[in-house]
């Protein structure tokens, strides 16, 4: 039996975004890269990569985190003992019939996974919230003209956050499926609301389903500082 890392505190299972997402299962934990033990892969059965083992402990502690959180995950959605492994462009390797995505920033990581009749693509994102003066500084580099001319500079800091945060959701969701890569300016958020809803449409042609201006809905929530959004499709 796994055990939980030192790092980890215990798991939880919950869904704090406003629209639950039928047959998805979300768990989330805190984790301290000051509390990583030298034997906490070991605990959790977890096998560290050799670049893994000569990373700094954050890096170790939120992999080993956001691992602990997919197994946990997978094992609540459907009974299987399963740690995703690793592609080699750092993209998660879920079971077959399987789509999920793994975030982790500063003291959390969280999981989500649901079967392929559920969904055809998950995409979750966490974010520790800009303030207005980095936002100020990063804006350029994550909106889009049209982003910029809609922007509401009262929210900076939230809406310079928000669409850092979509688009990385929207990427986990549709590169497992088109296999292409897409960067800031080939996607932008068209609108979101108070109530953690958005929409994103694509400026890019990534497949033959997926081309210019396809729009998807996401959604998002605000927690201690942090923000969490999700993609599905």
């Amino acid at each position: 039996m796994n055990s939980l890392p030192a790092c980890c505190a215990p798991l939880q299972y919950h869904w704090p975004l406003p629209r639950p997402l039928p047959g998805a299962v979300l768990a989330s934990c805190a984790f301290d890269p000051a509390r990583l033990a030298a034997d906490d892969f070991q605990r959790a059965g977890i096998v560290p990569s050799a670049s893994l083992q000569r990373s700094v402990a954050k890096r170790q502690a939120e992999y080993l985190a956001g691992r602990v959180c997919a197994r946990a995950a997978l094992q609540r959605l459907d009974g299987r003992d399963y740690v995703p492994g690793t592609h080699e462009d750092r993209s998660p390797i879920w079971p077959a019939g399987i789509h999920g995505s793994i975030t982790h920033g500063k003291g959390w990581a969280a999981a989500v996974v649901a079967a392929d009749g559920e969904c055809r693509g998950l995409g979750l994102d966490q974010e520790a919230l800009l303030d207005d003066e980095r936002a100020e500084r990063l804006m350029g580099e994550i909106l889009t003209p049209g982003e910029l001319g809609r922007l509401d500079r009262s929210q900076l800091g939230l809406t310079v956050t928000l669409t850092f945060s979509l688009k990385e959701s929207l990427f986990k969701t549709l590169y497992p499926v088109t296999r292409k890569r897409f960067y800031f300016e080939h996607a932008e958020l068209l609108e979101w609301s108070c109530d953690g809803l958005a929409r994103l449409r694509l400026l890019t042609d990534l497949s033959p389903e997926w081309r210019h201006g396809a729009e998807v809905e996401g959604q998002f929530c605000l927690q201690d500082g942090h923000l969490l959004s999700l993609i599905s499709i």
